[in-house]
């Protein structure tokens, strides 16, 4: 009887047991793979972003370099005497000199140019071949040509002396005769090894797969292929289904972020973080699947079954015990887990906020300290949020950093299907100077309160910010340059539709002459005393960018165009000067254009092509002078 009832006690605690670990089980898995998911998510857009800064200051420079010499004034007048220099061993060593000069002051590993008229290949060796139409080695050159585009990049081999038939990514830029024909192509290559060292990196440290294709899907750039082996990545990594969502971003600034392949769980799906870069008309791919992880999953659950099963049958007289210190571990290896989890952020991050959104609130006693410290504590998070933003925001970015962060946009940003924002800022600390910060937020669903939350992680990108901003800069005069100043005017008129601004373009007057007269150590000294004389007229916001050779362009707020006329002919007093260095003397003066927008337009294009009007008009009357564009 005793055993009978024994065995039937046995047989209900291990029925119990075994039905409290299968649900306990389900559920801990759905909810484990359902927080691994969001950790994919976070470390896919993380990591998306990383390799999309570092992508962009790396190939900022040789774009930027390649666009110099493609509007050097001195290297088109070369390209245009070139039939009368056909045989002229001069010609084609004075041409090797300009392009090794380039190759080492910044030590690219090749810098060529071709000649559209004769179809000669120089390099920085001399004149290295010619090219012939129909060979496919040439198929990227007749393409550029054929095209809109003002430069374009292409995997190729280096077939260069020296190079080692090297896969290279090339820069290659279009140059322009003053009648606007397309007269020769100019360039610069990188090797793809620094490359792929980057994208080895990030796929070593966060498990993801890296890609960079064009706008075929081709792969220009992984850590497995190039764009000289022509590999569809869609075809390549199964993902033919979202072929047209990714080509067909909008590329703007933000990411694209999907999930790829079945949704069920416990089956194959991988998530996709796709950006458009503009300096290379390439899109960044970066893809995590889920296999491992479900792997590292079921291994546990069957390890967790098998010893429990021996647990069930060997000691259900101290089940209790055992259920006891199994539940000890579990906790323990989850505390270690969040442990190790918040250590990780930590590095990343310097704060670290969570903020009830539908409650207008903020979560737990750090952002409770952090709100009574500034000033607003007891005050809604709206309200605190603009508190916040008086003290310590620079005063550019308050409405931005308000406006971006409040309840109200989060929850819209959220409820159309984006639940990552990021904002970068200027910030002072304890009233110290302004840094560069990033806010990146996650917005979720809580379950446990129905309400939408917001963690807010905040990192100090001083150091990346400035490295971003010098790689923006020309080289020669610490301006900006074309691309960039077009960029952040347009911004700017964006930002400020209904604001008064004063859009400037000059040029040295003669400048020409004075390369040819003094040589060109002397006429970039002149351009960076230009350089300075214009910059002590103007304050550190405004817009100042050296857009061709000699020719530049202001962009500052005005009160009235009276104030954008004084300014203007004060500029062009301080610049009819006289330019000495050791025995050389020159006088330069300027001539300028200037609109005035809103009423000569809303863009950057509209504004240049009046003020262009502007400067031909000065240039006609004699120079040295400027001209307030008139309808």
């Amino acid at each position: 009887m005793q055993k009978s009832k024994l065995f039937k006690t046995n047989l209900l605690i291990s029925v119990i047991l075994l039905v409290g670990f299968i649900l306990t089980a389900v559920l801990s898995y759905q909810a484990n793979y359902q927080a691994s998911l969001v950790n994919i998510e976070q470390v896919s857009s993380l990591t998306a972003e990383g390799i999309y800064y570092q992508l962009t200051a790396m190939f900022t420079k040789p774009v930027n370099i390649s666009l110099t010499m493609a509007h050097d004034s001195l290297l088109i007048d070369h390209l245009l005497s070139e039939q009368e220099h056909l045989e002229d061993e001069d010609y084609i060593k004075t041409t090797k000199t300009y392009l090794d000069n380039y190759k080492q002051k910044y030590g690219f590993d090749s810098v060529f140019l071709i000649s559209s008229v004769s179809s000669r290949y120089y390099n920085f060796n001399g004149l290295d071949r010619v090219l012939i139409k129909g060979n496919p080695e040439n198929i990227w050159y007749y393409e550029l040509l054929d095209s809109e585009l003002e430069y374009a990049l292409n995997v190729d081999n280096n077939e260069v002396v020296g190079a080692d038939n090297k896969i290279t990514v090339f820069v290659n830029c279009k140059i322009t005769a003053p009648d606007g024909s397309v007269i020769g192509v100019v360039g610069v290559g990188i090797r793809m090894d620094y490359m792929k060292e980057l994208l080895q990196g990030y796929e070593n440290d966060y498990g993801i797969n890296a890609s960079l294709i064009d706008q075929d899907g081709i792969i220009e750039i992984s850590t497995t292929y190039t764009g000289y082996e022509k590999m569809d990545w869609f075809e390549a990594h199964d993902q033919e289904p979202i072929r047209r969502q990714v080509l067909g971003w909008n590329k703007g600034n933000d990411n694209l972020e999907l999930w790829t392949g079945s949704q069920a769980p416990d089956s194959h799906k991988s998530y996709v973080v796709s950006r458009y870069i503009p300096e290379l008309s390439w899109d960044l791919v970066v893809e995590q699947d889920t296999d491992h992880l479900i792997e590292d999953m079921n291994r546990q659950l069957y390890r967790t079954g098998l010893i429990l099963a021996a647990v069930i049958i060997t000691v259900v007289i101290v089940i209790t015990n055992v259920i006891r210190n199994f539940d000890r571990q579990i906790t323990k290896l989850t505390e270690e887990r969040q442990a190790i989890f918040k250590k990780a952020t930590e590095q990343l991050y310097d704060s670290i906020y969570e903020l009830n959104l539908t409650r207008n609130c903020y979560v737990g006693k750090p952002m409770e300290e952090y709100f009574s410290s500034m000033g607003a504590g007891g005050m809604p998070f709206d309200q605190g949020l603009r508190v916040i933003a008086e003290k310590q925001i620079k005063e550019e970015y308050r409405e931005g950093y308000v406006s971006m962060f409040s309840p109200e946009h989060v929850i819209r940003e959220y409820e159309a299907g984006n639940n990552h924002l990021s904002y970068d800022f200027m910030l002072s600390l304890d009233g110290g100077p302004y840094q560069w910060m990033r806010v990146e937020t996650y917005i979720f669903f809580s379950e446990e309160d129905k309400s939408i939350h917001m963690f807010a992680y905040r990192k100090n990108i001083d150091t990346e910010k400035k490295r971003e901003l010098q790689a923006a800069a020309d080289e020669m005069t610490g301006l900006f340059t074309k691309k960039v100043t077009e960029r952040l005017i347009d911004r700017q008129l964006t930002k400020c539709p209904g604001g008064l601004f004063a859009f400037m373009i000059f040029d040295i007057d003669c400048f020409k002459d004075v390369n040819d007269h003094h040589g060109h150590a002397f006429g970039d000294y002149c351009i960076c005393t230009f350089t300075k004389i214009i910059k002590e007229h103007f304050r550190d916001g405004d817009i100042i960018g050296r857009i061709g050779g000699d020719e530049f362009v202001v962009f500052i707020p005005v009160p009235g165009v009276n104030f954008a006329e004084v300014k203007a002919a004060e500029l062009s007093s301080a610049l009819d000067t006289v330019i000495s260095k050791e025995d050389v003397s020159c006088h330069i003066s300027a001539s300028i254009g200037v609109s005035v927008s809103p009423r000569n337009g809303m863009d950057f294009e509209a504004l240049y092509q009046k003020a262009d009007i502007a400067l031909y008009q000065t240039k006609q009357r004699g120079k040295n002078g400027f001209t307030l564009f008139e309808p």
